[in-house]
């Protein structure tokens, strides 16, 4: 995933263009200055925890929801990209792009307790829950490392036939991966450490963000092209195909709202409603920041969480449905 970088001003308002199957309507309900210098990239909320992760290229912001306020940094963590939450043993791993590594760290504490080596140039990162596993997509050797958090160290590396960007598991074996240079998805069989098929996206370029719906079994990837397709993850057909705002580099779906939303670089949140796993429709745009092209989920209240620079200032963009 790119970094962003820039200092621009847009109104925070929302432009609804259609109804959604539930009639929610997101709007920016917060705007939360939180300065500090560098790029940033992924975003990862703790939902038990309420803190949210926040990749600022030499380091990790880390930041209370609940009073909007930071609470603490990872340090020295070159050219990070993401983090992920290793909830049952309480600790955290991040992708060092620059350092081609992955700091693990204490949760709770926040400090580091281990760098292990990686393929080059980590990106996307997520814990794999059936194997128990962190798993970093590493975009200039086209390969995973996967990584044992408790024991902290490398476990193993899997080939890919292209560049990775972002990843999701279906928590049973199976990991998907968008390939940004083939404009590919490639299934991962996680437990044999072997790529087991790679479908094309027709009408996409640079797949960047991917979510899933574990119920229906459908992929949701963005593309720089300016759609969001639809993809049944048993089959690779490409289901569905809608039309996004330029410059998405994260999709997050709510699966019990069945919306999906892709964060657009342009500064809009485009929002797509789920009607059947076959059948899709967008429903709004949100108007947000420039350069604000990457997302958190919180399943449990619903918000989306994006970060930008306004008038020079980095900031933390809260979105309500309702």
């Amino acid at each position: 995933m790119k970094f962003i970088t820039g200092f621009v001003l847009l109104a925070l308002v929302a432009m609804p263009v259609g109804v959604c199957a539930q009639a929610v309507e997101y709007k920016v309900t917060q705007a939360i200055p939180l300065g500090g210098e560098g790029s940033w990239d992924y975003l990862r909320v703790d939902v038990e925890s309420q803190r949210l992760y926040i990749a600022r290229s030499t380091r990790v912001m880390v930041v209370d929801l609940a009073s909007g306020k930071m609470v603490g940094e990872i340090p020295d963590t070159a050219g990070v990209h993401g983090v992920a939450l290793v909830k049952v043993a309480k600790r955290g791993v991040t992708s060092n792009g620059k350092a081609d590594a992955a700091t693990i760290f204490d949760l709770e504490t926040l400090k580091p307790i281990a760098v292990l080596a990686t393929g080059g140039k980590p990106d996307a990162i997520l814990w794999e829950p059936k194997t128990r596993t962190v798993m970093t997509m590493n975009g200039r050797s086209n390969s995973i490392s996967v990584i044992d958090p408790v024991a902290a160290k490398v476990v193993g590396t899997i080939a890919l036939p292209g560049r990775p960007e972002t990843a999701v598991s279906d928590e049973q074996g199976r990991v998907f991966v968008n390939l940004e240079d083939k404009a590919q998805i490639a299934q991962v069989d996680v437990l044999k450490g072997t790529v087991t098929g790679v479908w094309d996206l027709a009408g996409c370029t640079e797949p960047t963000g991917l979510a899933i719906d574990l119920a229906a079994k459908r992929l949701f990837t963005g593309c720089h092209s300016g759609v969001l397709i639809v993809v049944d993850e048993e089959t690779g057909k490409n289901v569905a195909k809608l039309p996004i705002g330029n410059g998405v580099d994260a999709v997050g779906y709510d699966a019990a709202r069945h919306l999906i939303l892709t964060s657009n670089g342009e500064g809009s949140l485009s929002v797509i409603a789920q009607k059947g796993a076959d059948s899709y429709a967008n429903v709004q745009t949100v108007t947000t920041l420039p350069g604000a092209k990457t997302l958190a989920l919180d399943p449990a209240s619903h918000k989306v969480y994006t970060v930008a620079n306004k008038d020079g200032v980095f900031t933390l963009l809260v979105m309500e449905g309702k």
